[in-house]
């Protein structure tokens, strides 16, 4: 009998995960939620710009401040302040991070719970590749939502009026600001993927902790890839996500027992 190899293994878990994610509706409600969420900000910012909120307690009163250009919605220049809590600071293409943690536990999680898993780490794969395999099919799904995230901004830039005006970069820094966005995503891909097999059919604990992960490495994002990155921002998303996607999957699979096997497969 002929004996494959990791390569061609991988490479068969890798076609099948891949052509499962494109088969399944939970992917396209996700690339429909990230192409819509930006449109229903815009809108709805545009058309609370200028209100008046008054407390009745400290009679303080609060204005409602809108997004000056659409280019907002991606972020902000170097040097602008990382811990403004602002509406248009927090309403971000960011937020998209967190979504890449429920797809990546829910998609996962579909294994353990419908017996996938057990025929995968008993008779066809090691853990290397599986672990492997699901950081690129994640990470394609996390490169498609922010893709789809950044069709919505323009879609909901138009309909809502807010301009497009470029201030402090230009194109190509947007584009290296998007390029970077979709790199550093590899850093959360690859830990919810820990999350994911460390709770197995357990959902919700894998959502739990990576969402708190989330949470830490959320304000490191708009540092490492502002509006007016460059191609050494680019450079250091991708080695800084590569190197943490292997680093971490590796550290994973070495900690475990020979015999390994997922509980409750």
């Amino acid at each position: 009998m002929q004996k494959n190899g990791f390569l061609t293994r991988t490479k068969t878990m890798l076609h099948v995960d891949m052509r499962r994610m494109f088969t399944i509706p939970f992917f396209y409600i996700m690339i429909g939620i990230a192409f819509v969420v930006p449109i229903l900000i815009l809108v709805m910012t545009s058309m609370m710009d200028g209100t008046v909120s008054i407390n009745p307690q400290t009679k303080v009163e609060t204005v409602m401040e809108g997004f000056d250009n659409v280019w907002q919605i991606f972020g902000s220049v170097s040097g602008a302040n990382a811990m403004d809590m602002s509406l248009t600071s927090m309403c971000n293409i960011n937020m998209m991070y967190f979504a890449f943690a429920v797809f990546t536990c829910v998609f996962i999680s579909e294994d353990f719970k419908s017996g996938y898993a057990k025929n995968i780490f008993t008779v066809r794969s090691k853990k290397t590749g599986y672990v492997i395999s699901k950081t690129v099919v994640c990470f394609v799904c996390s490169a498609l939502m922010i893709l789809a995230f950044v069709l919505g901004s323009f879609i909901g830039g138009a309909v809502s009026g807010v301009p497009f005006e470029i201030s402090g970069f230009s194109i190509m820094n947007f584009i290296a600001c998007i390029l970077s966005k979709i790199f550093l995503s590899l850093i959360f891909v690859s830990v919810c993927i820990i999350a994911s097999v460390v709770g197995k059919a357990k959902s919700w604990l894998s959502l739990i902790l990576s969402l708190g992960f989330g949470m830490l490495f959320y304000t490191m994002i708009p540092m490492v890839s502002p509006l007016d990155s460059t191609v050494l921002n680019v450079l250091l998303s991708l080695v800084g996500g590569v190197l943490f996607a292997v680093g971490i999957n590796q550290a994973w699979y070495k900690k475990q027992p020979t015999g390994y096997r997922p509980v409750g497969c």
